[in-house]
């Protein structure tokens, strides 16, 4: 009598990527069997793709007829990270700056300008930024903010007369800005009338908004 002994196959498994994205695939192939049964899923193909959301173990069971042996491999899931910014202001006036801070993820690509987690933008025009977070290998949605510049004012002044006689008026106006403050008077025209009795300096601040 004649005993044929027939092996258990050995079963070997590689991943495209043991380490992977949450979102992210990993193909998974099995080999050293004539057909494969998957643990979870119930997968009888060679290789699988998997897509898990948390880690996760999968078993093959690899079989030449009624010989069998299984063999497992650990997909391990990185969490995508999540980038949140904060911004002291988000309308500046032209010249000035603001400080965004950037938390969630381990490090960070700005565009089109800033680094680190936290940075001082100084656009000279309303400017949309793009921030990705980065960690391990894994990448976070872009985050985007617009910060809006305002033009500061450049105001003007010119006189009717710059020298009077005692009793007359002298008409001002301004110009360069939307609103206006005067003193002495406190007047909020861009176009006043003065009658001083003495020689007197006279100041007027130009606002565009808060600049």
């Amino acid at each position: 009598v004649t005993v044929i002994v027939t092996p258990n196959p050995t079963v070997n498994i590689t991943a495209s990527s043991a380490t992977i994205c949450a979102g992210q695939s990993s193909t998974l192939t099995a080999s050293g069997a004539t057909t494969y049964a998957w643990l979870p899923g119930g997968q009888t193909t060679a290789s699988i793709v998997v897509t898990p959301t948390a880690n996760t173990t999968y078993t093959v069971n690899g079989s030449n007829g009624t010989c069998s042996s299984s063999k497992t491999i650990s997909i391990n899931i990185t969490a995508t990270p999540t980038v949140v910014t904060s911004i002291t202001n988000t309308t500046i006036c032209s010249g000035t700056s603001v400080v965004v801070n950037a938390t969630g993820a381990t490090t960070y690509t700005w565009l089109p300008s800033g680094s680190g987690s936290t940075s001082t933008l100084s656009p000279t025009s309303t400017t949309v930024y793009t921030i990705t977070g980065r960690t391990g290998s894994c990448n976070s949605a872009p985050k985007n903010f617009t910060v809006n510049v305002t033009t500061t004012p450049t105001v003007n002044v010119t006189a009717s007369s710059a020298t009077i006689c005692a009793g007359q008026t002298s008409t001002l106006t301004a110009s360069g800005a939307s609103t206006y403050t005067w003193l002495p008077g406190s007047q909020t025209a861009t176009v006043i009338a003065v009658t001083p009795t003495t020689t007197t300096t006279y100041t007027v601040t130009g606002k565009n908004g808060t600049c």
